[in-house]
């Protein structure tokens, strides 16, 4: 397999909304989903695509938590979201999120895989949650994604998957060949390494067949798993995910790993 190519991508600013109509080929009819998003990342980044008009589903393991996020949205005016239980860990609850949906939905234009898990703080390396680690953040991933892959839409615009990874599981930057396992989050790393390579063999598998696949690291940000800390908020790397997952379709790429907030891409968004 090549090296993968790593983009450095640029944010902009959300106030740049109004022009957002002259450009765009989505619509209400459009759906996306989001997993991981009753809080963080994946929370922002519902908001962002319902903002931008968007129908979108959001996901979360507590059924609790993943309703009362949908409440806020929808108590700032973004009513077209909708929730739906998933523990992406556990293929039962897959079965049946894959099933409400299609009784509910039945097509799908976007799905952003976000959910996500580590138990180490930052400076830690325990990989007693090993397991869990990798049945959430790359066996769920892939088994959710292949279970919609039969209700993507077909259409000139593209269905578009992205990833949500981290360069820690980068393909190409040479640290697991001179330097072995990494010594802090060895289980997260070697999880999002196992999904950034399943990008790739999904997105050439589809790269003729309208669905573009592929995967983003956000960086350090602001989000429980980092207890907090980070050099960017989760609104800011939702920002990068709403424009990277909107590309035109003449703009749009298959089996990039885009990272960061460096200007690069040039979005008309």
């Amino acid at each position: 397999m090549k090296a993968e190519d790593q983009v450095e991508v640029g944010i902009y600013p959300s106030s740049s909304s109004s022009s957002l109509s002259l450009t765009k080929w989505w619509s209400k009819e459009t759906v996306a989903i989001v997993t991981g998003a009753n809080k963080g990342i994946g929370f922002a980044v519902v908001k962002r695509l319902a903002e931008l008009g968007l129908t979108v589903i959001l996901t979360a393991r507590d059924v609790e938590r993943g309703e009362k996020a949908v409440d806020l949205l929808r108590r700032q005016g973004l009513l077209h979201v909708s929730f739906c239980q998933l523990d992406v860990s556990d293929s039962s609850s897959i079965r049946t999120f894959v099933l409400w949906f299609k009784n509910k939905f039945g097509v799908l234009d976007i799905l952003v895989n976000n959910a996500a898990v580590s138990f180490n703080d930052i400076g830690e390396n325990s990989v007693e949650y090993a397991e869990i680690v990798m049945k959430t953040n790359f066996y769920g991933a892939k088994l959710l994604t292949e279970s919609l892959l039969p209700f993507f839409r077909l259409s000139p615009s593209k269905a578009r998957i992205l990833n949500i990874s981290s360069r820690l599981g980068s393909l190409s930057n040479g640290t697991w060949e001179s330097q072995g396992w990494p010594e802090l989050w060895t289980d997260y790393a070697v999880s999002k390494l196992a999904l950034n390579a399943y990008s790739r063999v999904l997105a050439k598998r589809y790269e003729k067949k309208g669905i573009s696949v592929n995967y983003y690291c956000p960086g350090f940000t602001q989000t429980s798993m980092t207890r907090g800390q980070g050099t960017h908020s989760a609104d800011d790397a939702a920002e990068v995910v709403a424009r990277l997952v909107l590309l035109l379709p003449e703009e749009l790429s298959t089996a990039k790993f885009y990272i960061g907030f460096n200007p690069f891409v040039k979005s008309k968004l």
